[in-house]
């Protein structure tokens, strides 16, 4: 299935401006459609509180969320007209946890990109959060490092491959942008070996799998215990200049609270170049 519907979280910080920008290129070259979702919570006090805040503060608080409203909008504007998406866009703005609101919206996209939440800059910002919008929303995830810009994405992709059903499908959901890739690298670190795990050419079924899609693809493994697995990935999309890393979101519910797998929370700390995620 084509990817020709992309839903991407804007938000007041300064990572916000270059992860716009990438998903337009990406749809830009997918030819699909861009919406993008602006999610803001006001102030919430209790009502003995409200109740003796000044009409002057409220009246404050309420321009100043319009007034930064209307920068986002007029920033998505500029963007839309330089990649030539202006007819082929939507800007939307809705009053809601950013990470409810856009795990409801994104279900109605191909694909959702979404920022890094800065461990600094963010920590009390009102920013969608990854980890819990890849197991609410259903649909695949790009999360965009909150350090740097990238000139491109999707030409040298490194799939993270463990051949589990979180991998499978994130390969799946990745399938388009793998097949106009210029190259693939399918990888495995510290392979198990046997029937169960990926046998004895770790790799080798699944790159015969996307070769057979047309993706320019290589198969290998790295065996350490020295480093870690998630390390070790991003260890060589550096080594390989890959502009995107694929792989599969693990994750469990545990007395309500989110359990991420190792993997899955290391990458979301410490990712160097955007990974599409799926569970």
């Amino acid at each position: 299935m084509a990817l020709k519907d992309f839903l991407v979280v804007v938000d007041d910080t300064p990572a916000s401006a270059a992860r716009l920008d990438l998903a337009a290129r990406l749809a830009t070259r997918c030819d699909a459609h861009l919406t993008a979702l602006y999610a803001f919570t006001d102030m919430v006090f209790p009502g003995y509180i409200e109740a003796e805040i000044p009409q002057e503060l409220r009246e404050s608080r309420r321009q100043s969320l319009k007034d930064q409203t209307d920068r986002m909008a007029a920033a998505f504007d500029d963007a839309m007209r330089l990649h030539g998406l202006t007819d082929r866009s939507e800007w939307l703005v809705q009053e809601g946890d950013p990470t409810i609101t856009a795990a409801v919206r994104g279900r109605y996209a191909d694909l959702i990109v979404v920022g890094q939440p800065d461990p600094e800059r963010d920590r009390d910002q009102p920013v969608a959060q990854p980890a819990d919008l890849l197991f609410e929303c259903g649909r695949p995830l790009l999360v965009v490092p909150y350090a740097g810009r990238f000139a491109t994405i999707g030409e040298r992709v490194l799939v993270g491959w463990n051949g589990s059903r979180e991998a499978a499908r994130a390969v799946g959901d990745a399938l388009p942008l793998l097949t106009t890739a210029k190259r693939v690298v399918v990888m495995a670190a510290n392979p198990k070996p046997g029937l169960d795990g990926l046998g004895d050419e770790p790799c080798a079924d699944i790159a015969r799998h996307l070769s057979r899609h047309g993706c320019r693809v290589e198969a290998t493994h790295v065996a350490t215990d020295v480093v870690e697995p998630g390390d070790t990935l991003l260890n060589m999309a550096a080594d390989e200049s890959c502009d995107l890393l694929v792989m599969g979101a693990y994750g469990r519910s545990r007395f309500r609270e989110l359990v991420l797998g190792g993997m899955t929370r290391f990458m979301l700390r410490h990712m160097t170049v955007p990974v599409l995620m799926s569970h």
